[in-house]
């Protein structure tokens, strides 16, 4: 089972990359898109494959390694990245046909953003089977370089200064992560532990509890202060709104339904890494301050009219606080609302960006996968979310959080109430309202 697991790890990871170099040597538009879709249909199946064999391997690692490591949480991220990845190859040439201009020439623009969307996608997959936090940084930055790319594609003024805020302000962060990290890679140092094989997940749970409490406490919040700015994460949220609205919708997608999520899932793991010397007090302060902080800084933005691209991606940013605000209660009822939160927000919000694509804007079809869109990503019954969310405050209640719990599910109300609002508009409101039409800033 183990080589096998290693075999479909290398094809997961090596399908796209070897894609990209070919994509990259297309002569025509149309060679791209048949070289997009079939290495894309290859990379689904192999991390479809992978996840499933994580998923149901007995609880255990289905692989456990120095630089590798696939497990539950692997397996989950796999296979919504596999999904989601999936659709926005293919329907990367409906908006290929329709964008209307690009800083790039005609001639190479569709090789050149096939190229960089798989390079994407690759370190997209990586993330979540990278045994070793320092091997996690490195692959995190290199999906700020490729995605940044892919925001300003279209060559507008907007979308260059939104890819240019977006790098700015995610490699901020990311360099204050590395200081987080350079601060444990000390500790470690210090305690006998040499070398980056230190920093492997299973090393650094097994040997934190005897390192300097202080130190690591403060490496902790370093590195997750750090990855908030890429996970969207209020008050670093500022690129957010910016970037989805302008990148290409299949890679607004990515950006909402895949990168936030996944890198967020990057500081549940330090959490479990470190857990034997950051008390639980600590990293659950840090995650529910964080993520209420979100909710609550998301609220006043969905109870206006905007954009529909721009309100989705005030969406991700409640989205990703209520997954923190479950991580941070910490108890079996709100980690099982977490993991069903991050499936169904990534089908919603996927769906949601991939409505903006296509001449067919503003049609029953388009407004009828909006509305559901919506409906799922506001939590009202039947939506997963609704599920989800329900199971996350019955957890914080379960963990002794009872009061942020009542405020988490205030919060909640609110969020919902803002988001029926928009969903009113959508079904019965002016045909000219902003998030019936407008798919930019």
């Amino acid at each position: 089972m183990t080589e096998l697991a290693h075999v479909l790890v290398v094809l997961t990871l090596g399908v796209p990359t070897l894609s990209a170099a070919l994509i990259w040597a297309a002569r025509t538009p149309r060679q791209s898109d048949l070289i997009g879709w079939g290495a894309g249909l290859l990379t689904a199946a192999a991390a479809l494959v992978l996840a499933t064999l994580a998923l149901t391997h007995s609880g255990r690692p289905l692989v456990n390694g120095r630089w590798l490591l696939v497990d539950s949480k692997s397996g989950l991220m796999l296979a919504i990245t596999g999904v989601v990845g999936l659709a926005s190859v293919l329907l990367s040439a409906t908006y290929l046909r329709t964008v209307e201009r690009s800083w790039l020439r005609a001639a190479t623009s569709h090789s050149w953003y096939y190229t960089v969307l798989f390079v994407f996608w690759a370190a997209l997959l990586a993330v979540p089977v990278a045994g070793n936090l320092a091997l996690t940084w490195v692959i995190v930055d290199a999906t700020t370089a490729a995605s940044a790319l892919l925001v300003s594609f279209s060559g507008r003024r907007e979308a260059l200064e939104a890819g240019w805020k977006y790098l700015i302000l995610t490699t901020l962060g990311l360099s204050l992560a590395l200081f987080g990290i350079i601060v444990l890679a000390i500790a470690l140092a210090g305690a006998g532990h040499h070398g980056l094989q230190a920093l492997d997940w299973i090393s650094l749970h097994r040997v934190a509890g005897g390192l300097p409490r202080g130190t690591v406490v403060a490496g902790f919040v370093l590195v997750v202060v750090g990855l908030a700015a890429k996970i969207g994460w209020a008050p670093v949220h500022n690129w957010l709104p910016d970037a989805h609205s302008e990148a290409p919708a299949p890679v607004s997608a990515l950006l909402s339904a895949v990168l936030l999520p996944t890198v967020l899932f990057v500081a549940w793991r330090v959490k479990d890494a470190l857990a034997p010397a950051v008390s639980a007090h600590t990293t659950a302060t840090v995650f529910i301050g964080f993520g209420l902080g979100s909710i609550l800084v998301a609220i006043p933005f969905l109870w206006k009219r905007m954009a529909w691209k721009r309100l989705l991606a005030y969406s991700s940013l409640e989205h990703m606080g209520i997954i923190a605000v479950g991580i941070g209660f910490g108890s079996k009822l709100a980690i099982a609302g977490v993991i069903v939160h991050v499936a169904g927000h990534a089908l919603a919000k996927a769906l949601g960006f991939y409505t903006s694509l296509g001449p067919a804007e503003g049609s029953r079809a388009i407004t009828g996968a909006r509305a559901t869109s919506l409906v799922a990503l506001a939590g009202l019954p039947p939506s997963p979310l609704f599920i989800s969310e329900l199971l996350i405050v019955l957890g914080g209640i379960a963990s002794g959080h009872t009061l942020l719990a009542a405020l988490t599910a205030v919060a909640l109300a609110l969020g919902f109430l803002g988001l029926l609002h928009a969903l009113l508009e959508d079904v019965i409101g002016d045909e000219q309202a902003p998030v019936l039409t407008g798919a930019g800033a």
